[in-house]
């Protein structure tokens, strides 16, 4: 069977992974493997948190030097998937490499890219790309510009996939990781942006990974460009307070200081808050559960933040207060109590 000019076996594909032990791609790479697929993972062997499964070949190279990776992973692969690309110049070289050579080459962006602030809800595929606030949204802007031009001009046959909020059990949802839940348990208020009440969505990372894998080897997703999110939306608040309960924290202390008040006490989470989670998120996952049939994200919130809070209650190590964000939300809780 050819796709696209290049033979495949449809049943089981040889793909590259460029990352592969991030909280997306590690859940990928599972999802690949259980689905039959031959499994190469290159990055630099610095597995950190999450080990490569068994099954999955891992190729040791800087994926930013060139000349390395043509000479690692110089084998015939069927797709590639890159979730280590940031800049159009991460890009260029893996345009130039695989040219000809593969099926699908899929690049991660981000639900970030989209319109921010939205004009309407829910977000489509369709939805404009726009970020003022964000550096980090315009460059995957860039590298998404770059393969839609390659895709047109060349034929390249890349697939753009764009998660939101996508988690595991070592993510915290809120600045600071652990710090939050540290003192909501110490009775202290925490901070939360806003007036509280925007909505969010929150992906659990093994419900991202079974619609992702629908897509590898797919000819009708080359080209095209998908987002994968749950269907849940919840307000700040309530994000909180599922993440205090699973705590053992009944009525956590939550003072609400503006996004821009924020950044300008601290630009990187200022950055982060108004471009993306100041804004209310809502997404429409129709086009992938119509590309993936079946397919819809299964784990709930509630459940999600009862695996973060154990995962971190098994090991001192992991229950990491950050002092700056600790010392920070103590200034804003005194400047903003006091200003009510």
């Amino acid at each position: 069977m050819f796709w696209g000019g290049y033979a495949r076996n449809v049943t089981s594909l040889r793909v590259l992974f460029l990352g592969g032990t991030g909280i997306i791609s590690s859940a990928c790479v599972a999802s690949a493997l259980a689905e039959g697929h031959d499994v190469t993972v290159l990055n630099r062997g610095t597995t950190g948190l999450r080990r490569l499964p068994d099954g999955a070949d891992l190729v040791i190279a800087d994926v930013r030097d060139s000349p390395a990776v043509t000479a690692a992973a110089g084998g015939d692969f069927d797709v590639v998937l890159d979730f280590l690309s940031f800049t159009p110049d991460h890009v260029q070289p893996h345009i130039d490499r695989w040219a000809g050579r593969i099926g699908q080459y899929v690049f991660i962006s981000s639900a970030s890219a989209y319109q921010t602030p939205p004009a309407r809800l829910p977000i489509l595929e369709s939805t404009p790309l726009r970020n003022p606030f964000w550096q980090y949204s315009r460059d995957k802007i860039a590298c998404e510009d770059l393969l839609v031009a390659a895709y047109r001009e060349d034929g390249f046959p890349a697939t753009i996939v764009r998660p939101s909020h996508t988690y595991d059990q070592t993510m915290m949802p809120f600045e600071g990781g652990w710090t939050i839940v540290d003192r909501m348990r110490r009775g202290v208020p925490v901070v939360i942006h806003g007036d509280g009440t925007s909505l969010w969505t929150l992906t659990h990372n093994s419900d991202f990974a079974r619609a992702f894998v629908g897509l590898i080897g797919d000819p009708r997703a080359v080209g095209d460009t998908f987002h994968i999110t749950s269907d849940e939306a919840f307000t700040w608040d309530q994000i909180a307070g599922m993440l205090a309960q699973a705590a053992g924290v009944d009525s956590p202390q939550i003072v609400h200081v503006p996004s821009d008040a924020i950044a300008a006490h601290d630009a990187q989470w200022g950055a982060g808050l108004l471009g993306d989670k100041a804004h209310s998120m809502v997404f429409d996952n129709s086009k992938i559960k119509l590309f993936v049939p079946g397919w819809t994200a299964t784990v709930p919130f509630w459940r999600g933040a009862r695996e973060i809070v154990d995962w971190h209650d098994q090991d001192s190590q992991r229950r990491t207060v950050n002092l700056h964000v600790d010392q920070l939300m103590d200034r804003l809780v005194k400047e903003f109590v006091s200003a009510q």
